[in-house]
C-alpha cells in the first residue's frame, strides 16, 4: 500500500482543482452580473474589462470540468 492511497491525495488534488475552477466561474460570473446591473466596487480604480472576465470564466469552466472528470474517472 502506497502513502498516496492511504492519504487519498489523488482525490484531494481533484477536489482542489474543482474548487479553484468553481471559484473562478462563480467569481467572474458574479462580476459580469454586477457589471450588467451597473454596480461595481465603491473605490474601483480601473474600468471593468468584460473580455477578461469572460475569458477567466471560460478558463474556470474548463478547470472545473477537468476536476469533475478527475473525480469520476
Amino acid at each position: 500500500m502506497d502513502i498516496t492511497d492511504v492519504l487519498g491525495l489523488d482525490t484531494l488534488l481533484a477536489q482542489m482543482i474543482l474548487a479553484i475552477g468553481a471559484a473562478m466561474v462563480f467569481g467572474n460570473g458574479f462580476a459580469v452580473f454586477q457589471h450588467k446591473k451597473g454596480r461595481g466596487p465603491d473605490r474601483a480604480k480601473e474600468d471593468f474589462h468584460p473580455a477578461r472576465a469572460w475569458w477567466l470564466l471560460s478558463v474556470g469552466l474548463m478547470i472545473s470540468i477537468w476536476g469533475i472528470a478527475s473525480l469520476f474517472v
